[in-house]
């Protein structure tokens, strides 16, 4: 089936990709005695960001589900999980494989002997069976750390992409607004309380999925609310307001309801300034610059070390320098990994 492209997303993706970035770099350089700045709230929002990422996920991928049910009354669910796997598991699995080798091998071999409060052998069945999420809890380390939410994006889709299969196609809708209320109360009661140990996050992929559907059948039309709605986004990201006022409950519900109504908004028309081929481009590599920046953030920081940078200059320059750096090395390689890595497996998903 051909690919459907939606203005304004790919833009979109790698400026929640920079969120990310810039508030763990802040929080590496606080730990490691670094000069940091982290006193604007959008320099806090790297969580938030990885939340929306759920959200342009469920957004796309139920949607690409859903028009494919529509079209053909089935879905290819072998052809589906082989697309996921080459789009997401090459460079998964590679950033792993450093991952566990670095902090086990490399950072003693330096000096630098990093608590490993796991079993190796657990680590890897729960890394490897895409459980990232509960091998983050025992703290492996950032470059480990941040494959938790990949992990969620697959078992959502191992769970919600057999269930749309089977349900009747006028039925999918109402499935999906019944599991995202069940869902959600059921994360913030006490009765399951490995949800949210574990950061199981799935309400945010089916709610943007049902955005995408009304989206879709044209049942949703939000331009005559889109500066209301686009306010209240730059609030969000930018200030504290929502966050220091509302319980964890009412947070996450704001954020679910704000990030759907937003990408339903984006989808509606092409914004020029999202749709320049800089950013479409940093767009299209954003999988790489998440997946690379705690890599790059380590092997400067092993520099600043060595060379002991912050003695040497002022904390303004130091942390402008560490920045720069560990997001122009990211950017780097998540270009190279695209162009040498990605893309080989990108054409085999095309042709699949």
């Amino acid at each position: 089936m051909k690919y459907e492209r939606l203005p304004n997303l790919t833009a979109v993706r790698f400026i929640l990709a920079t969120l990310v970035v810039t508030f763990h770099i802040h929080q590496f350089c606080h730990n490691r005695g670094f000069p940091f700045f982290d006193n604007l709230a959008i320099l806090n929002k790297g969580t938030e960001a990885v939340y929306m990422f759920f959200s342009l996920s469920g957004f796309l991928i139920i949607r690409q589900l859903y028009r494919e049910k529509a079209i053909t009354s089935s879905i290819d669910l072998a052809k589906f999980f082989k697309r996921r796997a080459l789009r997401i598991l090459p460079l998964y699995y590679i950033v792993l494989l450093f991952g566990l080798f670095y902090y086990r091998f490399i950072l003693p071999y330096f000096g630098f002997n990093y608590e490993n409060n796991y079993n190796l052998i657990w680590g890897i069945f729960l890394s490897f069976t895409l459980f990232p999420n509960i091998f983050a809890s025992y703290k492996p380390g950032g470059i480990l750390e941040v494959l938790w939410s990949l992990g969620i994006e697959e078992q959502f889709y191992l769970l919600i992409a057999p269930l749309i299969y089977i349900l009747p196609f006028k039925q999918i809708v109402r499935f999906l607004l019944f599991f995202t209320w069940v869902y959600f109360v059921l994360y913030f009661s006490d009765y399951f309380p490995f949800l949210k140990k574990y950061s199981m996050l799935f309400f945010y992929f089916s709610f943007s999925g049902i955005c995408s559907i009304w989206a879709f059948n044209n049942k949703i039309k939000l331009q005559k609310f889109n500066t209301i709605v686009f306010i209240i986004f730059g609030l969000y990201f930018t200030t504290s307001i929502f966050k220091n006022s509302l319980t964890d409950f009412y947070y996450h519900l704001l954020s679910i309801l704000l990030f759907g109504f937003t990408i339903s908004i984006l989808v509606e028309k092409p914004f020029m300034v999202l749709e320049n081929r800089l950013l479409n481009y940093l767009g299209k590599i954003s999988y790489g610059i998440y997946m690379f920046h705690a890599i790059m953030m380590q092997m400067v920081g092993f520099l600043y070390l060595k060379f002991k940078v912050p003695l040497k200059i002022s904390s303004l320059n130091s942390i402008l320098i560490f920045n720069f750096s560990v997001l122009f090395f990211t950017i780097l390689a998540a270009h190279l990994s695209y162009k040498y890595i990605e893309s080989y497996f990108l054409n085999l998903k095309k042709h699949s």
